[in-house]
């Protein structure tokens, strides 16, 4: 009998110790994605956030929007 409480005391701590595994190495959440436009003047392409915006047109950098506007 007390090999059967042993036995049950051993299998319910494999059973633990693998939910617990599984609990922790649940996939991380993906970060958010962001927009990608492209420069009108040389067609990089790159994050909105980092772009400049002039004319409804997106440009990679500042030099790039005077460039496109002569």
């Amino acid at each position: 009998m007390s090999r059967l409480f042993l036995l049950f005391a051993i299998a319910l701590a494999v059973y633990l110790l693998v939910k617990s595994y599984r609990r922790s190495s649940a996939p991380q959440a993906k970060p958010d994605a962001e927009d990608m436009v492209r420069c009108a003047q040389c067609g990089v392409h790159f994050p909105k956030s980092e772009g400049v915006m002039a004319g409804g047109h997106y440009f990679c950098g500042v030099a790039h929007r005077d460039a496109y506007r002569n």
